[in-house]
């Protein structure tokens, strides 16, 4: 008997600022997966307004009852989610728990592993916590910003620092500081992504970012890529207009590159993630390794960084994905 095909929809979307960076990437892994195995479909969420782009280029409405849609009279069922939203409700818990209460597996984290990497300041308190490096920062909460003084923040974290949404992206709402002055305009731009901010200490050295997975039977950690922009700060136009080199492998040594490796390998342990994520980091001039970011929803256009890395591995990423999703079944 031939097995059937198992229905993948790759969510996107979603309300943040980077909703429409979001669809780039569901582009992106539609292209990947491999059809022959799967019937894929891209489904685009925002707000209240759920659909499911079809084969004959209309959309069907979403029921969010079970997740399912209506096809050619007949209605069909997902068995696996592909989260691919940056921001919210896809990259914080909220769309895991609705996930986990219409029992429909998905690619990313769980609900607090997710809630949690997507808070930075609360994700750096809890992973400093098991002795990884992070940057000193500290969080102003909307409506308490009278708690935290130019004076308070200019002496604990020093100048130049970086004042950055503590619960949203990271392309939107980031300023580099560089004098107090500049602070209160900062924290009024970040406030509009986000009710919490943080100001984060500057770090000076070698940007590097880099991808893994684990499954059931393997731990896959991909080459590093090193991150070189003439921008201020990798900010939304180095990503996604291409005002940056990334260079994949980076230009570190192979001892440094080890220790990032277990490094990163520990963080995904300690967390307990699930499918692919990319951590991001700071090599300091003497080789201290620091971490900035988790993302456990990257970018998945064909120029973004885990394809990059997929590639320079030697991997297909038709071959990971097939891995990530079958190691729930």
């Amino acid at each position: 008997m031939k097995q059937l095909k198992r229905n993948i929809a790759i969510v996107c979307g979603g309300d943040s600022s980077e909703h429409d960076v979001s669809l780039r990437s569901a582009q992106g892994l539609y292209s990947f997966f491999d059809k022959e195995r799967y019937n894929v479909y891209i489904v685009d969420i925002k707000g209240q307004d759920w659909h499911v782009e079809l084969s004959d280029g209309t959309t069907a409405r979403i029921d969010r009852n079970d997740f399912s849609f209506v096809e050619n009279g007949k209605a069909k069922l997902f068995d696996y989610a592909y989260i691919t939203i940056h921001g919210t409700p896809g990259e914080n818990g909220i769309l895991q728990g609705y996930f986990d209460l219409v029992d429909i597996p998905y690619s990313t984290s769980g609900v607090l592993v997710e809630a949690m990497t997507f808070d930075k300041f609360v994700l750096n308190q809890y992973l400093r916590g098991y002795g990884v490096s992070v940057a000193d920062s500290l969080l102003i909460r909307r409506g308490y910003e009278h708690m935290v003084s130019d004076e308070e923040i200019e002496q604990r974290i020093g100048m130049p620092c970086f004042v950055k949404p503590a619960t949203d992206g990271s392309s939107f709402g980031v300023s580099k500081v560089k004098n107090s002055d500049q602070l209160a305009p900062a924290i009024r731009k970040a406030m509009m992504e986000s009710d919490e901010i943080m100001v984060e200490q500057l770090l000076e050295g070698t940007e590097i970012t880099v991808g893994i997975y684990k499954t059931r039977d393997k731990s896959v950690v991909f080459p590093i890529t090193e991150v070189v922009t003439q921008n201020e700060f990798f900010d939304y136009d180095a990503k996604y207009n291409g005002q940056v080199q990334e260079i994949t492998p980076a230009r570190i040594s192979e001892d440094i590159a080890c220790r990032v490796r277990e490094l990163t390998s520990h963080i995904y342990d300690i967390l307990h993630c699930n499918g692919i994520i990319r951590i991001d980091y700071i090599i300091s001039p003497k080789g201290k390794i620091t971490m900035l970011e988790v993302n456990t929803t990257p970018g998945m256009t064909v120029t973004s960084f885990i394809p990059q890395q997929v590639k320079a591995a030697g991997l297909e990423m038709k071959d990971v994905l097939t891995d990530i999703v079958e190691n729930q079944f």
